[in-house]
């Protein structure tokens, strides 16, 4: 059954001051893909910015943005529809000889090397290998891999800050979903299985009424290489459903920013968000 759903995506700066000029670069329109279609979609920045659209390495959808008149505030809205229809998660099929030869490795060399933000502890990396050796085939340990992380790392808003890493929210066995998509990250690239991170949104309700709007959150999901990308949610334990929307993908969440960029004029800026979602049809 595929679903329609759109995304008010809404966050403010304020500044201590007038800025001067702020650069940034938004991820915030959804990708069109085999399982959403992006049925229409708007960013709206307040003061009026220069703009340009443009692909970045991972095939995310980025709008480079520009307020050069001095300001106190400034919005960005990002508004999509998008209609998702996405298949039910398949059987894993390729084995671990198959996803250590050559040609995957040079394919999504990216998506094994361990950055920062994904480098998992010693204990965790071990468990990552004993969960492998207890696997036939890498999809299945890939699977288990993301129950371990939703069993053992307890979903705390607040316990960590939009820069932690994996590692520290394995040590305190706590943190939200970017750092469990971290962490999983982490734990299959250290096993030998190309993983990327993704960010989009995820509906809240299990079956969300027709017409009612509700309060979201930026979301965050993990997909590895099985002979094409298989997509699973650790902070759910879940395959993502039509209650998905993508924004981007990349190495970490480094690649995948919402909003990102440089401002200058004002000592201190404070940032709120909000993201609504209403099933259309």
């Amino acid at each position: 059954m595929s679903m329609q759903l759109r995304v008010v995506h809404t966050t403010t700066f304020e500044y201590d001051g007038k800025a001067v000029a702020s650069y940034n670069q938004a991820r915030l329109t959804p990708v069109t893909t085999t399982e959403q279609i992006v049925v229409h979609s708007r960013l709206e920045v307040s003061p009026k910015p220069w703009t340009f659209d443009y692909r970045d390495y991972f095939g995310s959808a980025v709008t480079a943005f520009e307020v050069v008149d001095p300001h106190e505030a400034m919005t960005v809205a990002a508004t999509s529809t998008v209609q998702v229809d996405r298949p039910p998660a398949r059987p894993a099929v390729q084995t671990w000889e198959q996803v250590a030869a050559r040609e995957v490795a040079d394919r999504w060399t990216e998506m094994l090397t361990a950055s920062d933000l994904v480098e998992p502890t010693p204990d965790f990396a071990q468990r990552a290998k004993q969960v492998a050796a207890d696997h036939e085939l890498p999809g299945e340990a890939a699977r288990d891999l993301c129950a371990m992380v939703h069993d053992e790392v307890e979903f705390s808003p607040g316990s960590t800050t939009v820069k932690g890493t994996g590692a520290t929210a394995w040590r305190q066995r706590a943190g939200v979903c970017q750092d469990l998509a971290h962490l999983v990250v982490g734990g299959l690239r250290t096993i030998g299985i190309p993983a990327r991170y993704v960010s989009g949104y995820v509906h809240p309700d299990r079956d969300p009424v027709v017409g009612t709007t509700v309060t979201g959150a930026s979301h965050a999901w993990v997909e590895w290489w099985d002979d094409g990308w298989q997509a699973h949610d650790p902070c759910h334990d879940a395959t993502p459903d039509d209650r998905y929307v993508v924004l981007a993908r990349g190495r970490d969440y480094d690649d995948v920013k919402p909003i990102s960029g440089i401002y200058s004029g004002a000592a201190t800026s404070r940032m709120t968000v909000t993201v609504d979602i209403t099933r259309l049809a």
